[in-house]
């Protein structure tokens, strides 16, 4: 009697909690405590909102429920299934509305009103058109991210003057913040910093000076030394951003010399970086791609692997190409055309461009003691630590996480592109120190001022950077992308039209946000399986469908770059308007009519007619002639300057 007692008793009190522990659907109650809901404070009309749902005990802490629940969201009955005390399920919210969950006796209401999605693209575009039109580039950035604040807050409820108070502060205390704190931008950050640190420190020990009389043998003319510029360029192939500060702060002193102008040095920077990064095969571009190739063959089920899809694609990679080719035949030809000619001719004449005047905008001019003696190997040395360093590094780092075994494109695609640069660039900084103090050319505390004045010359960029990076929050937060995907859904299209068409979406998905990178994660994935469904149901056969799928894959990424080098609001735009002291807005406008030229050549002469079939063996040598001819009619010979 006393043990049935006793199991009476258990089963009474354990009970309650024996149930936690089994299937949910129908067979208990839940109350009004006993959940959390979980929902976005930005909710965009006609996307779809990730909601969570927590099922909580009386500490406020989840219980591990698993099973399923029924529950009426807006009156339609949903079946959530609980994993580990949690649910989500996703919800589109089309028009204002009190938005309801109710599970048994938990009752969650909401008033909603979501942002229609045509305004997404009110925050960037203000930006870029501010930014164009003033050509001042902080005010631009700052207008664009309060007016996407506003927005924010105004459909969160708030009245339109309290809306601009609360977005003025969700800037610095919610975005500022969290572009700060993404380890990438740091990285970029310190790594900017400690290659303007160490620029700053071989100017001041002459190193610099040394530099450039030595490349004033072979660079004796405006000419060879455009030659000399694109040649780095070509050279520094392993990181757009190593390649772009240190190949803009190298040429400078060269390139004043010579009186070529900051704007077309930043053009010649800026347009090598990232074609040459995105085209080899050993660069921190590659792992970024191969994953995102990965992605997009991952939904379609083909069998052929990223890698061997990178390489197919590479002839067809037009844009990159051709922005290469185009910077040899300006400079051969000797002629400028739009803004860019007004530039050349004025550093022929005066040294500077009227506008390069600006410089001290962004950067501000070293002088060097003429008691120092130049000395070319202090500045050549550091350079070399970090081109050497960061491969070495990626190399490191990639045999870490991808193994012994693996070969060199499987382990750079590992690295951690990152902590190359910087350790690379630490190595740098302290390779300029030891040079300069080992020598008695500065002593300890001058030659580590020095390293602190060349952090501050960065920091108009820095700022610029992170402006750019908060606004690429709030766009991606506004689902911008997503609004330009619904404008272009509506287009019929032939798969063989599909290619030149993704490549103008990525350029206005790049130009808008400012990422080229951002745009073939959001590309690549969405892309690719809707340009191969397009082409089986058009009855394309297999090598047909391959060839343009290779093109969809480089279009990605060419108009990535293009909507890159077009956008006043990229950061490599910005690095390289740094690394040249070049005024931003000057060099945006000087570079535009350029990249729109190549980018059009690419498309008609390039893109299209490959989709059709047409062998990029007779294409690039079109395009080539193409371009020539361009130059050759609308360009203007620019004053040779005199020999240096």
């Amino acid at each position: 009697m006393k043990n049935k007692v006793f199991i009476c008793l258990s089963i009474f009190f354990l009970f309650p909690g024996l149930i936690f522990c089994v299937n949910r659907e129908g067979d208990f109650s839940i109350f009004q405590d006993d959940l959390q809901i979980n929902i976005s404070q930005i909710i965009i009309k006609n996307v779809s909102t990730s909601i969570e749902i927590d099922f909580l005990n009386s500490n406020d802490q989840k219980d591990l429920i698993n099973g399923n629940v029924k529950a009426y969201v807006n009156d339609s009955l949903y079946v959530l299934q609980f994993v580990d005390g949690i649910a989500n399920f996703e919800y589109i919210f089309e028009e204002k509305e009190i938005f309801t969950i109710e599970i048994d006796d938990f009752v969650y209401t909401k008033a909603v009103n979501p942002i229609p999605l045509w305004m997404s693209i009110l925050p960037p575009i203000l930006a870029i058109l501010m930014a164009l039109v003033f050509r001042e580039v902080y005010s631009a950035l700052f207008i664009g991210l309060l007016v996407g604040t506003t927005i924010i807050y105004y459909f969160q409820g708030s009245y339109f003057i309290m809306a601009i108070f609360q977005g003025l502060f969700a800037i610095v205390d919610t975005y500022l913040i969290e572009s700060l704190s993404d380890s990438g931008h740091l990285s970029i950050i310190i790594f900017s910093m400690l290659i303007g640190g160490m620029v700053n420190l071989i100017t001041q020990n002459g190193g610099m000076k040394g530099v450039v009389q030595k490349l004033s043998k072979y660079a004796n003319s405006p000419k060879s030394g455009q030659i000399i510029t694109w040649f780095l360029g070509i050279l520094i192939f392993f990181d757009d951003y190593a390649n772009t500060l240190v190949v803009g702060n190298t040429m400078r002193p060269v390139t004043d010399r010579l009186r070529i102008s900051r704007e077309k040095l930043a053009y010649i920077v800026d347009s090598t970086a990232a074609p040459v990064a995105s085209l080899a095969l050993i660069t921190t571009w590659i792992g970024v791609e191969l994953s995102y190739i990965q992605d997009g063959i991952d939904k379609i089920g083909l069998s052929e692997s990223a890698y061997s899809v990178f390489i197919n694609s590479l002839d067809t990679r037009f844009y990159l190409i051709f922005t290469l080719i185009f910077i040899l035949i300006i400079i051969f030809k000797n002629r400028d055309f739009g803004p860019m000619f007004k530039a050349e001719q004025n550093a022929r004449k005066y040294g500077l461009s009227s506008d390069s005047k600006k410089i001290s905008s962004l950067n501000t001019e070293i002088k060097v003691s003429k008691k120092i003696k130049s000395r070319w190997y202090n500045a050549v040395i550091p350079v070399l630590v970090i081109i050497v360093g960061t491969i070495v590094s990626l190399i490191y780092t990639g045999r870490k996480v991808a193994g012994p075994e693996a070969d060199l494109m499987e382990i750079i695609a590992a690295a951690d592109s990152y902590n190359a640069l910087l350790w690379s660039s630490i190595l740098g900084a302290l390779s300029a120190i030891i040079l300069t103090v080992s020598q008695r050319i500065l002593k300890l505390r001058i030659a580590v001022e020095s390293l602190v004045n060349g952090f501050r010359t960065m920091l108009p960029a820095i700022i610029i950077l992170v402006l750019a990076w908060s606004l690429a929050l709030i766009t991606e937060e506004l689902h911008t992308s997503d609004f330009i995907a619904y404008c272009l859904s509506y287009i019929e299209i032939s798969p063989f039209l599909l290619p030149a068409l993704t490549f103008i979406f990525s350029a206005l998905i790049a130009f808008s946000t400012g990422s080229s990178w951002g745009t073939m994660a959001i590309l690549y994935p969405m892309i690719l399986p809707a340009g191969w469904a397009l082409s089986m149901e058009y009855g394309l056969d297999q090598d047909q469908s391959i060839a343009i799928f290779y093109n969809i894959v480089s279009s990605i990424l060419a108009g990535s770059v293009f909507g890159d080098h077009c956008s006043p609001i990229s950061d490599t735009t910005i690095l390289s308007s740094l690394a040249s002291s070049c005024n931003h807005i000057e060099h945006v406008r000087t570079q535009l009519p350029y990249a729109l030229t190549v980018g059009l050549v690419s498309v008609f002469i390039g893109t299209i007619p490959a989709a059709y079939g047409v062998s990029s063996w007779i294409l690039f040598p079109l395009g080539i002639i193409a371009m020539y001819l361009i130059i050759r009619v609308f360009g203007k010979k620019v004053g040779n300057g005199v020999k240096v």
